[in-house]
């Protein structure tokens, strides 16, 4: 899922109040609060105990999903060790089996590919010319 970052305080609702759902997370233990339409149930945006500034917009409600850019300097895959074993990730992109950082913000390593890569197959087994 594409899931843009932005600053809660920069989030404005324009319509409607939205209902929420609360989970623990299995990776760090912190609740994290899933909003939705209270009409029609459309997932549109998380809040999270471990970041509590900030919100994550699930780009499929944006009108237009591709109006920001997504590249090294603002994009990375979490969760990789979750992720469909067909799901291919961009050369040059930050990539991480959990999260990017550990629970007390202490950074972890990335691991970037220099070929796109498909997840569970290596990266020099994709076949390039396949539909």
């Amino acid at each position: 899922m594409v899931e843009p970052i932005f600053r809660t305080a920069d989030l404005q609702i324009t319509q409607g109040t939205p209902s929420a759902y609360h989970l623990r997370s299995t990776g760090s233990g912190k609740i994290v609060h899933v909003h939705f339409c209270q009409t029609c149930a459309t997932k549109l945006y998380l809040t999270f105990e471990r970041f509590a500034d900030t919100c994550g917009i699930y780009a499929g409600t944006f009108d237009e999903p591709d109006w920001f850019a997504i590249g090294p300097d603002n994009a990375k895959h979490i969760f990789l060790e979750v992720a469909r074993h067909d799901t291919v990730l961009p050369a040059g992109i930050n990539v991480f089996q959990q999260h990017a950082m550990l629970n007390d913000g202490t950074p972890l390593e990335p691991v970037v590919f220099d070929v796109p890569h498909v997840v569970g197959r290596p990266a020099d087994s994709i076949d390039r010319d396949a539909p």
